[in-house]
């Protein structure tokens, strides 16, 4: 029996996707094989990957100027990337945005590298709010502005594109890709873990401004210097062939569904049924400022921490997975990804109303 799987990542999948890829495990187009034995140099595959970008960029209406890369380490990969590409030396200095764990995570990889400037720093609300866009501290003359635009464990969401004049704006968009329309000309570069809403873990999609890309600084690594990548296809090694060819199945299932209009407002309605069941329970408890909660994760809390335990078991015994909140933070926490149909929200609700009246 499929479940209804709310973890932040690897999270669920869209089934859909899922049986295809099912059903051409073993005999691939009728080549005999698997994809995942098929070189990678081969002119199919090769076709696979190129199809895969052609329909990312029509799904993010992605400039011509920029150059879409699908590289392995994952986002945690790009923390080390982005300085090595984006700064001339250990002097340089980046300023970076911290709203919680991820981004301080970004902070503390990026110090190996060049000066962090912190721009602000939510940690007077236990980063539950983002920072006014007025009130960031700009460095003149930094190399970029990075930012999280949504922390995937505190569930903590921007409302806005933080504007840094020239300086190039990196987010971070790896709980966010692909969940309703950005304009990409707002930045310089975005990276994305797959395992959210792209596919299964293994790729990390990196968009960035032509202007940024041939700057490597010198000891760069090639798996890291995104000219080296561009210029072999992201195919400079091995590349994770299963999960760009995944990837590239669920690019066209997004395309079926009407594109990021149409998803970003189904993700809309599920996010706020689940936070209306939140704040009118009298009960369950969201932690987060009510201007930049996330669509794509929803911590919540319950009166009586002992419960919480008992509240996982029994979700998951009724079909619902993966609810506990992260360990660094406790609670429980939802991830209504993409692939999360409005179904899955609704009988999450129900059960939170009955087990509110069993143990309210």
């Amino acid at each position: 029996m499929r479940v209804h799987n709310f973890a932040a990542g690897p999270a669920t999948l869209p089934l859909e996707v899922l049986e295809q890829a099912r059903d051409e495990m073993t005999d691939w187009k009728s080549s005999g094989m698997s994809v995942m034995e098929v070189s990678h140099r081969s002119k199919a595959f090769v076709a696979i990957a190129q199809e895969a970008e052609a329909d990312l960029r029509e799904l993010m209406a992605i400039p011509a100027n920029y150059k879409v890369l699908f590289l392995q380490g994952g986002a945690t990969g790009q923390f080390a990337a982005i300085p090595m590409n984006l700064t001339r030396g250990p002097d340089a200095v980046v300023d970076v945005v911290n709203t919680g764990a991820w981004s301080k995570k970004a902070i503390s990889e990026a110090k190996k590298y060049c000066k962090v400037a912190v721009a602000a720093d939510e940690a007077a609300s236990n980063y539950s709010t983002v920072p006014e866009a007025a009130a960031l501290k700009l460095t003149p003359g930094a190399a970029y502005l990075h930012y999280t635009p949504n922390e995937t464990i505190g569930g903590v969401e921007f409302p806005y594109v933080p504007s840094a004049g020239d300086v190039p704006v990196v987010a971070d968009m790896s709980s966010t890709i692909l969940s309703r329309p950005i304009d990409v000309s707002r930045f310089g570069l975005i990276y994305a873990g797959a395992q959210k809403n792209i596919g299964p873990s293994g790729i990390c999609v990196v968009i960035v401004r032509d202007d940024l890309v041939g700057h490597a600084r010198a000891g760069t690594p090639s798996i890291w210097d995104y000219d080296a990548m561009a210029k072999d296809g992201s195919m400079l090694n091995t590349p994770p062939t299963f999960g760009l060819y995944f990837a590239g199945l669920v690019f066209k299932w997004l395309k079926r569904q009407g594109g990021l209009a149409a998803i970003g407002e189904r993700n809309r309605l599920k996010a706020e049924k689940l936070y209306r069941a939140i704040d009118e329970s009298g009960y369950y408890r969201n932690p987060v400022a009510k201007n930049c909660r996330s669509w794509m994760n929803v911590p919540f809390t319950i009166p009586n921490p002992e419960l919480e335990k008992t509240f996982v078991a029994e979700a998951a015994k009724a079909g619902l997975a993966n609810l506990e909140g992260h360990r660094s933070v406790g609670g429980m926490r939802a991830s209504i990804y993409n692939a999360m149909p409005q179904e899955g929200v609704d009988a999450l609700v129900a059960f939170m109303k009955d087990f509110q009246r069993r143990n309210g």
